[in-house]
C-alpha cells in the first residue's frame, strides 16, 4: 500500500482545505516544486496533486505547478484532480509527465466520458469519488447527488478505471481518522483498486488501512496530517512495507 502526500493548490500555493471549503485554507508553502521535493526526500512513491481552483472553475488554473513538478520529477508517479473535464487537458497532463488523471465532477454527471477516456488513456484514468453518508457530491463538494459511490465504482469497473480516489468529505482536513468500513465497502463491492482519502491522521489510519488493504485498498492520501507532524511519510511508508512483506 502507498502512502500519497496531497499536495493542493490554490493561487499556485500549497494550502489545505477543512471539507473543502475554499474560504478555510491553511498556507504550507509558496513554492510547489520545494513541497514535492520535501515528500519525495522522505521517500513518496507518488504524489496526489489537487488544482483548488480548478476544480470550482471547470479548467485547468494551476496548470504549471504541476508540469513544473512532473518536470522536476519525471520518473515519480504523479496523480492531478481538479478542474479535468476534456480530452485535451487530460492530453496535456500526461505530456507534461503526469502519469494518472483524477476524473470527478465530469464522471457523476457523464459517466460515458469516463468509458471513452479509458479507452483514448488506457491506464491513465483514476475516479474520483467524493461522498458525504455515501452519496457522491460534485463541483468542489458544492452539490451532493443521489447516486451511491459504490453503484457508480461497479459502473466504473466495466470501463477499466485504474483506480478510485475515494474521499469522506465529513473527514477531510478534519483530522478524525479514516472512514475505514466505507473505503473498505467500496472497494469490495465496486472491484476496483481504491485510494482512501480524507481524515488520514496518525500511523494507526495507516495501519488500519494496510490491514485492510487485501480487500483492495492502493493507497492512502495524506495532507494535513504531514503537514502539521501528526504523521512522518517514511515511517508510514515503512509500516505499509512491513504489512506486504508478512
Amino acid at each position: 500500500m502507498l502512502v500519497i502526500p496531497a499536495i493542493d493548490l490554490k493561487d499556485g500555493h500549497c494550502v489545505r482545505l477543512r471539507q473543502g471549503r475554499m474560504e478555510d485554507a491553511t498556507t504550507y508553502g509558496e513554492d510547489p516544486v520545494a513541497m514535492a521535493a520535501r515528500w519525495v526526500e522522505s521517500g513518496a512513491r507518488r504524489l496526489h496533486l489537487v488544482d483548488l481552483n480548478g476544480a470550482f472553475e471547470g479548467k485547468p488554473v494551476n496548470g504549471e505547478a504541476v508540469t513544473a513538478i512532473a518536470r522536476a520529477y519525471p520518473d515519480l508517479p504523479i496523480q492531478i484532480g481538479g478542474g479535468i473535464r476534456s480530452p485535451e487537458t487530460i492530453a496535456h497532463y500526461l505530456d507534461a509527465g503526469v502519469s494518472y488523471v483524477i476524473i470527478g465532477t465530469k464522471a457523476v454527471k457523464e459517466p460515458d466520458f469516463v468509458t471513452a477516456m479509458c479507452r483514448e488513456f488506457a491506464g491513465h484514468i483514476i475516479v474520483g469519488l467524493d461522498a458525504h453518508e455515501g452519496y457522491v457530491a460534485t463541483d468542489g463538494w458544492a452539490e451532493v447527488s443521489t447516486l451511491k459511490a459504490t453503484e457508480l465504482a461497479k459502473r466504473f469497473a466495466n470501463d477499466g478505471v485504474s483506480s478510485i480516489v475515494y474521499t469522506d468529505i465529513a473527514r477531510d482536513g478534519m483530522m478524525q481518522g479514516v472512514n475505514i468500513e466505507a473505503t473498505v465497502d467500496l472497494a469490495r463491492q465496486g472491484g476496483v483498486p481504491v485510494i482512501a482519502s480524507g481524515g488520514v491522521t496518525n500511523l494507526d489510519d495507516i495501519r488500519k488501512l494496510a490491514e485492510a488493504s487485501p480487500s483492495g485498498i492502493l493507497g492512502a492520501i495524506t495532507g494535513r496530517a504531514i503537514y502539521e507532524g501528526s504523521l512522518d511519510v517514511s515511517e508510514a511508508q515503512a509500516l505499509c512495507d512491513a504489512f506486504e512483506r508478512s
